[in-house]
């Protein structure tokens, strides 16, 4: 075996999954079906929703983070941020532009609660 047969390709470079959006050096799955659903879901069984729309980043796509009042939330990958305002537009939830706004300290306190529940 010689010094650089190691790192020779052993045929063809694969394609990425067609499902999957290419991010950097990275693969992440594409918002579908499945994540609209949900995100409507949540809206629907929870009050005082507000959308947090999150940029996208090397590691994932674009995101819409839903907040209830009681701080109980949800992340899922959307197709683009004027996707995500229009959603909550159409829901009839305040939308805001998390790299601006940032993330509400209600989620962080549900998070925390959850945490000592579990220990």
């Amino acid at each position: 075996m010689g010094l650089f047969d190691r790192f020779r390709s052993r045929g063809r470079m694969r394609r990425p999954a067609r499902d999957a959006a290419r991010t950097g050096s990275t693969r992440v799955r594409a918002s579908d079906r499945t994540d609209e659903k949900h995100l409507h879901d949540f809206v629907a069984t929870r009050r005082g929703v507000e959308g947090f729309v999150e940029p996208r980043t090397a590691v994932s796509d674009v995101t819409l983070l839903l907040v209830a009042h009681d701080g109980e939330w949800t992340r899922r990958r959307v197709p683009s941020v004027e996707w995500a305002h229009s959603f909550a537009n159409k829901n009839r939830v305040p939308s805001y532009d998390a790299a601006v706004v940032g993330i509400p300290q209600r989620m962080r306190d549900y998070n925390r609660r959850k945490k000592l529940e579990g220990s």
